[in-house]
């Protein structure tokens, strides 16, 4: 069994007669279809749309487990409180700090929809110690398949799902009902607006730190996330890099030439034509 230990990560529990009512009131994961023994994509968005707090949820007993990264857990837990009012909802921090990864599915843990969407099983397990893999493995995973995860691929408030493919991995539903920032994220699926995406990045060179700027003749049109070596994760403008590569001009990370992919089980493509600025 391959494993990774991630430090950094953050629990919460959410129980109590109201709770699946009250999540699928607020996020965008449809709590409906979620089974028992798995591990969803999902967010609490703002009005406007924006990735407010970025998690898997996943059932436990009567209740859920959430896990997000451990900067954003007390964050999560206050703006979750605020919304409970009357609601019969218990929300409390879980005593965990970490997960282990089996990055082959043996094991124990929840399956992680993410992954299990690009044809790949993984399990995650709250806990465990220091002695499993290196963290690298899973980040070389990650960016195999396109799997974006803050703050290391995008800031908090600053990226609609649609940037980093909630739309396609099952953590954003469109018939659930109304929760918050739905109404723009709905927009944006049915115009078809959405431009910016995740996408693979493959050097000749090691790559420059994450948060570099990609370019295109000269432009801005993504910038840089997780990095291991030469493969990193970037979320750019999809139309401007298939306007590059239509016309045959360089893509750069920083000074390195580096070529882009979608991820292939997003049945995404980049789009050769201009299509104007949405976001």
């Amino acid at each position: 069994m391959t494993q990774a230990f991630l430090a950094g990560r953050g629990f919460l529990t959410i129980g109590g007669a109201d709770a699946e009512s009250f999540l699928q009131n607020l996020i965008t994961t449809d709590l409906a279809s979620l089974k028992e023994g798995e591990a969803a994509p999902g967010a609490l968005l703002t009005p406007q749309g924006k990735i407010l707090f970025h998690f898997l949820i996943s059932r436990e007993g009567d209740g859920f487990l959430l896990e997000t990264d451990s900067a954003s857990r007390d964050n999560l837990l206050k703006r979750l409180t605020m919304y409970r009012l009357r609601a019969a909802v218990d929300l409390a921090a879980a005593p965990f700090d970490s997960v282990t990864v089996s990055l082959d599915g043996e094991g124990r843990g929840m399956v992680d929809r993410r992954f299990l969407k690009a044809g790949h099983t993984v399990r995650r397990l709250p806990g465990g110690t220091p002695d499993a893999a290196s963290e690298a493995a899973y980040l070389r995973l990650r960016i195999a398949h396109g799997i974006a995860e803050a703050p290391a691929d995008f800031a908090l408030g600053d990226a609609f799902p649609h940037d980093i493919l909630m739309d396609r991995d099952g953590g954003l539903h469109f018939r659930k009902g109304c929760y918050v920032g739905q109404e723009v994220v709905s927009r944006m699926q049915h115009r078809s607006t959405a431009r910016r995406r995740v996408v693979s990045v493959r050097a000749e060179a090691p790559l420059p730190p994450g948060s570099t700027a990609i370019t295109a003749a000269g432009k801005t049109i993504g910038s840089l996330g997780t990095v291991c070596g030469q493969d990193g994760l970037a979320i750019v403008r999809i139309d401007k890099a298939g306007e590059a590569m239509a016309a045959g001009a360089g893509i750069l990370a920083g000074e390195v030439p580096v070529a882009l992919s979608l991820p292939a089980w997003t049945g995404l493509s980049f789009p050769t034509e201009t299509a104007g600025d949405e976001a």
